[in-house]
């Protein structure tokens, strides 16, 4: 497998809403979604054609939910509420927010619909892996299939 590069104009095709995000600031941005998502060869979230690129999207996801949390879009500045709003009123204005923290990483991950979306795709990839040790093989002279590979001493059965 390789590892994503950034490429600016594929990202703002697919998210135009940040288009008013600096190129140098969303490159940012996907270096700091490196930390979420792991963007090396040992990678666990596959990039290969058969999944179309899941670990570029998901990447690019996670920059995307990196700059509406912390970029200035189109003039507005981020809000600076942490957790999903719960309640919100119009009349001498009030937001409530509620950060349950059942799950600590799915709450930072639901704030933006960009998070939640790659927080649904990396679902099998928070699964526990288990990797057993290597069965020993206690026949010296055998495969663990049973095919012989040396020739037994003192002239022994094959």
């Amino acid at each position: 497998m390789s590892v994503v590069v950034f490429s600016y104009s594929s990202f703002i095709q697919q998210f135009p809403e940040l288009a008013s995000v600096s190129p140098s600031l969303l490159a940012a941005y996907f270096a700091s979604a490196g930390d979420f998502v792991d963007n090396t060869d040992c990678s666990l979230v596959p990039d290969l054609p058969a999944q179309a690129g899941l670990r570029t999207r998901v990447l690019y996801l996670t920059t995307a939910h990196i700059a509406k949390i912390f970029a200035t879009i189109n003039g507005q500045t981020p809000s600076g509420l942490v957790g999903r709003i719960n309640n919100a009123s119009e009349g001498s204005v009030s937001v409530g927010t509620d950060l349950n923290l059942t799950s600590q990483s799915a709450q930072w991950w639901s704030q933006t619909p960009y998070g939640f979306m790659a927080w649904q795709a990396l679902a099998p990839y928070r699964q526990f892996l288990y990797v057993g040790r290597p069965q020993r093989s206690f026949n010296p002279y055998f495969y663990a299939g049973g095919t012989p590979y040396v020739t037994p001493p003192y002239g022994g059965l094959r």
